[in-house]
């Protein structure tokens, strides 16, 4: 597994039809992976409750906001983001609670082979939105 100086990304997001429902799957869904809210923002990029009648904007991390949901950006436009997971079981208990929050099986998982790197362990799930989101262990790395 690659260590914190590997990761490029400073932080990510996307754009979201319904702010409340899908902060409320991805709780559910980056739990396994230690990730939670960090932050929450109005339409005036204020600091927000989770219940503002004017949240606009939802991070999560572990540290600080890493990835995004927003009603600024267009959630039309389909995204895929990957989630870095330490075991094999944080991959599979990544998968169970996002169908369980009401996520689309997109792959379940297991080691990919065709166009993927030697070891590559993931799950994929699409959100309420139809975004494709994964969680991937890279083992022997």
């Amino acid at each position: 597994m690659a260590n914190i100086y590997n990761w490029l990304l400073d932080h990510s997001g996307i754009g979201v039809a319904d702010i409340y429902r899908s902060a409320a799957f991805y709780q559910a869904l980056l739990a396994p992976l230690n990730v939670g809210v960090v932050m929450r923002i109005s339409r005036r990029f204020e600091p927000a409750q989770a219940d503002d009648a004017d949240l606009a904007g939802v991070a999560f991390g572990i540290d600080y906001p890493v990835f995004w949901l927003d009603i600024f950006h267009p959630h039309s436009q389909r995204q895929h983001v990957a989630f870095r997971a330490v075991s094999r079981e944080q991959v599979r208990a990544f998968y169970r609670a996002g169908l369980a929050a009401g996520g689309v099986d997109n792959g379940a998982p297991g080691l990919r082979t065709d166009d993927f790197s030697s070891g590559y362990y993931a799950a994929f799930v699409l959100d309420p939105d139809g975004n494709n989101i994964e969680a991937v262990l890279r083992e022997g790395r």
